[in-house]
């Protein structure tokens, strides 16, 4: 089956509007292209510390959307030039030029599984559902874990330093807070090494659910974990929610800056002689964060390095 790709030429300013207006006529999903610079929000929230260079904003914005080759699609363009032309008398719409083309059916769902593969850190194979485990690989230990909406597959190197160094801490005592935990890799494997309870927060609600799945899909009963939503870093629940002086490591796998906010007041929720691990520091911010540990009261231990990022691990004496 081929499909119909529209794309509308429209305004930043009237993105959204327009954008509501497909939906509200029965499209069932939007595409938009713009050079709208990300916010800070926006940066707090993402998970490394090289943002993408875009362009300048330009105030230009496409919308897309796709239709079944026979669909009655010359109603719906009669309906959205209609609604455009409408909205033209108090918002500005652009150009509102609709570009019509086609393309191929493609599994939209389960294409991108091509691109990951089972992978190995160091004895530890990190398999997604649609592969099979290999008869040599059956001594090693086994996470099932697939992408998601929520960060953390354990395939970036940052996430793979923060492995490294929770096999190092972690004991049959430890109680582990995971800061932005996206798919919950960390708090997974620290408990596959033996710690007693983990502790996630993120700010993306996809964590909730995409974290759940993977501690199940591998095993690990709910009686063992908990994660919940929200910035520890400047909301009080949060943290009165996570707990005081109760952890045993602390993991931060997160943009270098959020870091220098992050550690004065995670020091709070660690026990003393608490280890902090983090990531997500690109190497020329190493000494940022080093200097925001140390400026907490931290002793650091150990600098570890994979390609062009760092982990900085500290202790609370």
């Amino acid at each position: 089956m081929k499909w119909n790709r529209f794309r509308i030429k429209t305004t930043t300013e009237a993105e959204d509007i327009v954008s509501s207006m497909l939906m509200d006529l029965g499209v069932q999903g939007v595409e938009i292209e713009d050079k709208i610079p990300l916010t800070q929000s926006d940066k707090e929230q993402m998970f490394v510390d090289i943002l993408p260079e875009t362009e300048e904003d330009d105030g230009i914005a496409y919308l897309s959307f796709y239709m079944e080759e026979d669909e009655g699609k010359e109603q719906l363009l009669d309906d959205i030039r209609r609604e455009l032309k409408e909205m033209a008398s108090y918002v500005d719409v652009g150009e509102c030029q609709i570009e019509e083309s086609q393309t191929e059916d493609v599994d939209w769902m389960n294409n991108w599984k091509q691109y990951f593969h089972q992978f190995y850190v160091d004895d530890i194979l990190i398999i997604p559902s649609w592969e099979d485990v290999k008869p040599e690989d059956s001594d090693k230990l086994i996470i099932h874990i697939d992408p998601g909406t929520a960060f953390g597959t354990g395939m970036h190197e940052t996430t793979q330093l923060c492995i490294r160094q929770l096999r190092k801490y972690v004991t049959s005592e430890t109680m582990i807070l995971d800061v932005g935990c996206g798919s919950g890799i960390l708090g997974m494997l620290a408990l596959k090494f033996g710690a007693v309870y983990s502790v996630g927060t993120d700010l993306d609600p996809c964590a909730i659910d995409a974290t759940h799945e993977n501690m199940e899909v591998n095993g690990i009963a709910q009686d063992q974990y908990e994660v919940m939503i929200g910035n520890i870093i400047n909301d009080k629940a949060v943290q009165d929610k996570a707990g005081y002086l109760k952890y045993d490591i602390v993991v931060a796998n997160i943009l270098a800056d959020v870091l220098t906010e992050l550690t004065p007041v995670i020091v709070n929720q660690m026990k003393k002689g608490g280890i902090y691990i983090t990531s997500g520091i690109i190497d020329n911010k190493e000494k940022t964060v080093v200097e925001a540990v140390e400026n907490s009261g931290l002793e650091v231990l150990e600098v570890t390095y994979q390609g062009e990022w760092v982990s900085v691990t500290a202790r609370k004496n």
